[in-house]
């Protein structure tokens, strides 16, 4: 108690002389206050992970995001649309034509209305640089249809960019600027990155250039349906850093600043960041960017199935005695699986000794390779595990890498086209042609209204009946190309005019 009494003591008198000093300077006019400030923060970073090696390292976004933004740049993509008019919907639309608009108004009718004034759109996103001689990674969609592709560095040069290649089945693109010694990000094997590894999104969210956010890989294979393409490869790493539109194209880097993925979407119910991004992983992206720069076009081999995931209900279903792996439903004509054994029915469970857990994780593998490459597949049949080896094919069937120009060509145009066989031909009286078999984005899905099922049988004027005589006349074509051609049980020719 005597101790606890000095100490009010101290106390008081304490306080009084503060009073006391503090009247004393408001009388002489006098009034200061003391502001300190502390050169160096108090507590050092001094939290450490473990990487995929085992080596314990600082746990430290500093030194990362000093590496990493230099080689993310800032992306704008300007497309210049010119709204159709009235008579430009008619003249292309099949079954409203100029003759029967003149049937009833006169061989002398002509609809003029007023030129549109162009409208231009311009879209924002991110993009990585990959080589140091202005080579930039990015998503499909963030320069899909541009008419100008602008390249904004982190130190604010701006360039003009080219596009390399694209591939909507991946959502990727590369583009060029003609700039040399550039900060270059290195690729690491996405196959070694595992949940709950810290990573970064590196982007330019809302147009807020180099924007950098933290936090963890929550999941991988993630499929998520978000890519509009019949042959999508879908297995993202899905991380909770935030990434917000203006993210997309932008760097996933782990913390030695290593590119691990391509972030590509959000999954949220108000267009915002709502915990969930996704993003390209890095071994798909490799895979990409040298297809397209050693041969023009993605060469991607398939195994010929359609497949689903196994689950819980599905293995109840067809009596599984599995619970994970991917489930055969049918296997294709002319399928590279089907000849080595697979069989409908069969669930797939490892590719090259890689276990899977379901389809998406079967989709990137296999998308990894292409024709003529060889994997060997352990699937699982009514409970007896069997193995086989199967040599990839493309998509028309051939363990042969496809050719630049044909495919080239009719990935601009946005359709894929058969040759269509003699009794149709009798059947619609036509020496022959070629039916529009899938109809995508693309040339003619922009400037015209064709359709699928539209069998072409001439190109400016020139009749062709073969995919080769189709290609090699557009690989020579400049400016305006008119297709001529016939819709089965529909009467009348069509014409479907547009600009190479």
């Amino acid at each position: 108690m005597k101790k606890f009494g000095m100490l009010i003591v101290a106390a008081m008198l304490g306080s009084a002389l503060t009073i006391g000093g503090l009247q004393l300077l408001h009388k002489e006019g006098k009034s200061t206050v003391q502001v300190q400030h502390i050169s160096g923060t108090p507590v050092m970073g001094a939290t450490y992970t473990v990487n995929g090696e085992g080596e314990i390292i600082p746990l430290d976004f500093k030194s990362v995001s000093r590496t990493v933004m230099p080689s993310v740049v800032h992306i704008k993509s300007t497309q210049v649309s010119q709204s159709p008019s009235r008579s430009d919907m008619y003249q292309n639309h099949p079954f409203f034509d100029d003759d029967m608009l003149r049937r009833f108004f006169g061989p002398q009718y002509q609809y003029d209305t007023p030129q549109q004034m162009p409208q231009a759109r311009v879209g924002s996103g991110s993009g990585v640089i990959i080589s140091e001689d202005g080579y930039i990674v990015t998503n499909n969609h963030v320069i899909e249809d541009a008419d100008d592709i602008e390249i904004i560095l982190d130190d604010n040069r701006t360039y003009k960019a080219t596009v390399v290649g694209a591939d909507p089945s991946t959502d990727l693109a590369l583009l060029q600027i003609k700039e040399k010694g550039l900060p270059a990000l290195p690729l690491v094997n996405s196959d070694k990155v595992e949940v709950g590894e810290w990573v970064m999104a590196v982007g330019n969210p809302f147009n807020l250039n180099s924007t950098v956010t933290a936090g963890i890989v929550s999941a991988k294979g993630r499929n998520i349906n978000i890519l509009q393409d019949q042959r999508a490869i879908e297995s993202f790493i899905q991380t909770d850093a935030a990434i917000n539109p203006g993210n997309s194209g932008g760097a996933l880097v782990d913390l030695q600043g290593g590119l691990i993925g391509i972030n590509t979407a959000i999954a949220s119910p108000t267009g915002s960041y709502a915990g969930y991004g996704f993003a390209i992983p890095s071994n798909i992206v490799s895979k990409v960017v040298e297809d397209l720069l050693k041969y023009g076009m993605v060469q991607r081999g398939y195994l010929g199935l359609m497949i689903r995931s196994v689950d819980g209900t599905l293995a109840k279903e067809k009596d599984l005695d599995v619970t994970k792996g991917v489930y055969v439903d049918s296997v294709t004509e002319n399928s590279a699986a089907g000849e080595a054994g697979i069989q409908e029915g069969d669930v797939i469970l490892a590719i090259d000794d890689a276990r899977l857990d379901g389809s998406s994780q079967l989709l990137e593998i296999v998308g990894r390779h292409r024709p003529g490459d060889e994997l060997k597949l352990k699937v699982d049949r009514k409970g007896k595990e069997k193995e086989y080896s199967v040599t990839l094919r493309n998509l028309e069937g051939k363990e042969t890498l496809s050719e630049k120009a044909e495919v080239t060509v009719l990935n601009n145009l946005g359709i894929s086209v058969e040759k269509i066989d003699k009794d149709l031909a009798k059947k619609l009286n036509i020496h022959g042609g070629l039916k529009v078999t899938d109809l995508e984005q693309g040339l003619l899905s922009r400037n015209t209204n064709i359709r699928e099922g539209f069998i072409i049988t001439k190109v400016d004027g020139t009749q062709v009946t073969t995919v080769d005589e189709f290609t090699d006349y557009l690989n020579n074509a400049k400016g305006g190309v008119m297709l001529e051609g016939v819709y089965e049980g529909v009467p009348g020719t069509y014409y479907y005019a547009f600009g190479m």
